[in-house]
């Protein structure tokens, strides 16, 4: 497999100022005061990725870590025999890489053209021994990131392929309203950012049952397709209770 890098220097024209960063309010910044913002600033880059092109193998070491600004990531891990399994998605403000530890853990693959905003690895680290506002906002996404690989177990091990479905939309619903901080409800848009092969590999599902139960929810008016990657759910409620989580669960939130 090859890897091709998203090229540092490529982005040095796309200067975001941190306070107009569109995952500002979400990603590991958000609790920053103005001295840190700028001790970020002065060491953060950006690194644009294609789809399928992969950000780091297992095992490799990563100089940096940084937050999704764009697009999705897909964390996948390889065994003895060669299977592979998907183990995360990476949304817009996750965070990517583990400070204290210079190697990937998984492996990590652009899963729709991705935007990462990176931070060189020992600044990171070096600010965050300091500063006990990103360390804590750092320990809230971890524990953030726990509940949703618990709901994704419960997901993978007792939800109905139409649930699974149903979840996942809604979570991406929830994740994109939590970027404009407003809360999902009545009519909702979503623009799916993974194909159907990618939904399935994620879901434990066949594509062939991804794009029957997408057709379903749409015959039984829970969601309406706008070409192949625009949903609109004409009702969030209803689709929360076709997910079978409460109105407050879901994955990946």
């Amino acid at each position: 497999m090859q890897v091709k890098l998203g090229s540092e220097a490529s982005c040095r024209s796309l200067q975001v100022p941190c306070e107009d960063c569109p995952i500002r309010y979400r990603a590991v910044c958000a609790s920053c005061e103005a001295p840190e913002l700028d001790r970020l600033d002065a060491t953060k880059y950006y690194r644009r990725y294609e789809a399928g092109q992969v950000v780091a193998l297992a095992g490799e070491r990563m100089d940096f870590v940084g937050s999704v600004v764009s697009g999705v990531a897909g964390l996948s891990q390889t065994m003895e025999d060669g299977r592979t399994q998907m183990v995360g998605l990476l949304l817009p403000s996750d965070f990517l890489g583990r400070p204290g530890r210079e190697t990937s853990t998984y492996a990590v693959t652009a899963l729709s053209d991705l935007l990462l905003c990176c931070f060189r690895r020992k600044p990171f680290e070096e600010l965050l021994r300091s500063s006990p506002r990103v360390a804590a906002r750092l320990l809230d996404m971890t524990l953030d990131d726990l509940d949703a690989a618990r709901e994704w177990l419960l997901l993978l091990g007792r939800k109905s392929a139409r649930e699974k479905i149903a979840s996942f939309l809604a979570a991406l619903a929830r994740r994109g309203a939590v970027l404009r901080q407003s809360r999902p409800q009545g009519r909702v848009e979503i623009e799916l950012p993974l194909t159907r092969e990618t939904m399935a590999d994620y879901l434990g599902l066949t594509i062939e049952t991804v794009s029957r139960q997408i057709s379903a929810l749409r015959r039984d008016g829970v969601i309406a397709l706008e070409g192949t990657r625009r949903i609109t759910v004409p009702d969030f409620h209803r689709l929360v209770l076709e997910s079978g989580d409460d109105a407050d669960g879901g994955p990946l939130s």
